[in-house]
């Protein structure tokens, strides 16, 4: 099968991206393709216009902005996994990118395509959800910021307006003496669609309490998820002793969730498996905290 037919512009500035999305209804963007080009090919989606971001000037850079690190929506996945800056400032990231799809997909696809997509199984969107991003778009009225734990309302939907453009993804820089990260999904083969994830950012000072933990998780419900979870703040000098209340916290905090069930597996596997995974990603960046204390 092959796309309906549909018209293509390129459009030169962001602004006149928005305009064109403004006069179209029915016009779709397009950035690395990974998602958009299937869907078309089988006439899942039928676009009246497609309009291609890929040359719009700065939309590919990352930078540093202060507290905060930002990626622009164009960034591809693969230059997201070598850059230095997201290695130093957002680590969960970078091990999260290691399981998206396959090295061909990940030189296309981008950061911003994969939040927009909203793949309830995408590593992306989880981390972004994890550390508190904010998706910065823009519309003929100006800019507009969603929080990424708001942004996502269930599978491939999302907040954003129909006439808006997704630009750039604002990542808070953490700045605690110590950071540790761990992240792991399930599926049934590497880089397929997770069936589970969990991902954990934790910060503790200088000498080793726990000021900040984020758990997030997905591919178990409809959107990806921060989960509620309250630890002992000497759980990293005290890890050996904590396991159990760990195991509780992470029990506790996933009775919020609301677990779905299909042909690939059922919510009561889910839930079993996600549970091992937050407490290996809870585990993980626990030692790496350990190992700084060292």
């Amino acid at each position: 099968m092959k796309a309906a037919p549909f018209d293509y512009i390129r459009p030169d500035t962001l602004d006149d991206a928005c305009a064109c999305l403004a006069s179209h209804p029915e016009a779709r963007i397009i950035a690395g393709g990974q998602s958009l080009v299937p869907m078309l090919a089988m006439r899942l989606a039928r676009p009246s216009l497609v309009i291609d971001i890929a040359h719009i000037d700065g939309l590919s850079a990352i930078r540093d902005d202060g507290d905060a690190l930002v990626i622009g929506t164009m960034v591809r996945q693969a230059a997201a996994l070598s850059d230095p800056l997201i290695a130093t400032h957002l680590p969960l990231l970078a091990k999260a990118l290691t399981h998206v799809g396959h090295p061909p997909t990940r030189s296309r696809g981008t950061v911003g395509g994969s939040l927009v997509h909203a793949d309830p199984s995408a590593e992306i969107p989880l981390v972004a959800v994890s550390l508190g991003a904010s998706l910065r778009m823009r519309d003929s009225d100006g800019d507009i910021d969603f929080d990424a734990a708001d942004f996502f309302i269930g599978p491939m939907l999302t907040l954003i307006p129909p006439t808006a453009c997704l630009y750039e993804i604002r990542f808070p820089k953490p700045k605690a003496a110590y950071v540790g990260t761990g992240f792991h999904e399930i599926a049934a083969r590497r880089s397929d669609y997770a069936l589970a994830a969990a991902g954990a950012h934790i910060e503790a000072d200088a000498h080793g309490r726990v000021q900040d933990i984020r758990l997030a998780i997905g591919g178990v419900s409809d959107f990806p998820q921060r989960l509620p979870i309250d630890l002992p703040t000497d759980l990293v000098t005290d890890l050996a002793t904590s396991k159990t209340s760990l195991a509780a916290a992470i029990d506790t905090a996933l009775d919020t969730v609301d677990f779905v069930e299909d042909m690939h597996a059922s919510a009561s596997y889910r839930r079993r498996v996600v549970a091992e995974l937050a407490g290996r990603a809870i585990g993980d960046a626990l030692n790496e905290i350990t190992a700084g204390l060292a």
